[in-house]
């Protein structure tokens, strides 16, 4: 077995005492030091090089940022933000994702020791998936990357939102408007730049979950509307998805197509976390299988997990075309390894193919 190699970097005494001792706790990582800021980190790192590193952002003598941007500078290297997302923290938190991190937990001010032992599993499978991550995929472009789930949730399926589509359904009638449907967790901010910033103003609609906490998506979509020649904006309730415009379902809630007539718009609603994420992909995967059926285009990208897998699948069983992204070009190749052995992925490509496929719909 491989053991993980990992090192804490945290002003907080109670903080590194706490992530040491849930991660202790797993026989395949070693925590091999813990740092109360980035220059003791560094000394620590000169004798030994870690597999992962868990960063605070806000530190003395040097900020988590600029320790992250040297990391990912000399020695790319798998960083998971550790961080509390106050107003100020969430924007110094996306600078820092940004540069290149591969994950987001988010901690509380208050109850922060009970909450980091409620929630070290999922502190311990993000840190197994940053260690199985390219870490050279991972170096910055946009970023806002996966939250981890702040507690333990059931796994919920679509059906907690919505039932599945039909054969009775409207949604096999053909029209002239397509629909994008992309799904992406770890690693897909970076994606989503790339596939994005490569698209003509006229292309199809598109609609996006991208797992990432609340305070993030308006600003990762502002971010993206600066650099697009189509127009990238948060999700709102009643919004229409109309040819050079992609919508990102906003952190914290679902987004659903809908259709009122011959016009698609879409529906942001409260509810459970479906996959353990709230958005998540299967919900918007099975609402465009109802609304959409063959006038869509369903694609899968790079993520841990399995988010998405289901919801393709429906797509391709109404007739939709479905794309995974392949695993050379994944930061984390799970989302679309997932799919394509339930069968839900009709073709593979690489990520600088996939502009290409939205593109060619309009011809």
């Amino acid at each position: 077995m491989q053991i993980i190699k990992v090192l804490i970097v945290d002003d907080s005494a109670v903080v590194r005492q706490v992530l040491s001792a849930a991660l202790a706790d797993d026989p395949a990582i070693e925590v091999i030091g813990a740092a109360s800021d980035p220059v003791f980190a560094m000394e620590r790192m000169r004798a030994q090089w870690p597999d992962v590193i868990v960063l605070d952002v806000e530190m003395p003598r040097m900020d988590g940022i600029t320790f992250l941007k040297k990391i990912m500078a000399e020695r790319p290297t798998p960083v998971v933000i550790c961080s509390t997302l106050t107003d100020k923290g969430a924007a110094t938190t996306m600078q820092a994702l940004e540069a290149g991190a591969f994950s987001i937990i988010t901690k509380p001010k208050m109850g922060l020791k009970q909450f980091l032992q409620d929630s070290s599993d999922d502190l311990v499978s993000t840190v197994k998936a940053a260690a199985q991550a390219n870490p050279r995929k991972l170096v910055p472009r946009v970023a806002p990357a996966e939250s981890a789930p702040l507690a333990p949730q059931p796994k919920l399926s679509a059906d907690a939102i919505l039932s599945a589509a039909t054969h009775t359904s409207h949604a096999m009638a053909e029209t002239t408007d397509r629909v994008v449907a992309i799904g992406t967790s770890t690693g897909g901010t970076q994606a989503l730049e790339v596939v994005l910033t490569a698209l003509p103003r006229v292309c199809p609609g598109i609609v996006i979950v991208q797992h990432m906490p609340e305070k993030f998506t308006g600003a990762f979509a502002a971010r993206l509307n600066d650099l697009c020649q189509i127009e990238v904006r948060e999700a709102r309730s009643g919004d229409r998805v109309l040819p050079g415009r992609a919508l990102i379902a906003p952190g914290g809630r679902h987004m659903l197509l809908k259709r009122n007539g011959a016009q698609y718009h879409v529906d942001i609603v409260d509810g459970p976390p479906v996959s353990r994420h709230r958005p998540s992909v299967d919900v918007l995967f099975r609402s465009v299988s109802k609304t959409a059926g063959k006038n869509a285009l369903g694609i899968i990208m790079t993520g841990m997990g399995d988010d998405g897998a289901a919801g393709l699948l429906e797509m391709r069983n109404e007739g939709a075309l479905t794309i995974g992204q392949d695993e050379q070009t994944c930061v984390v190749y799970g989302m679309p390894k997932e799919a394509v052995k339930r069968g839900a992925v009709i073709k593979t490509l690489p990520l600088g193919g996939i502009a290409g496929a939205i593109a060619g719909l309009n011809r």
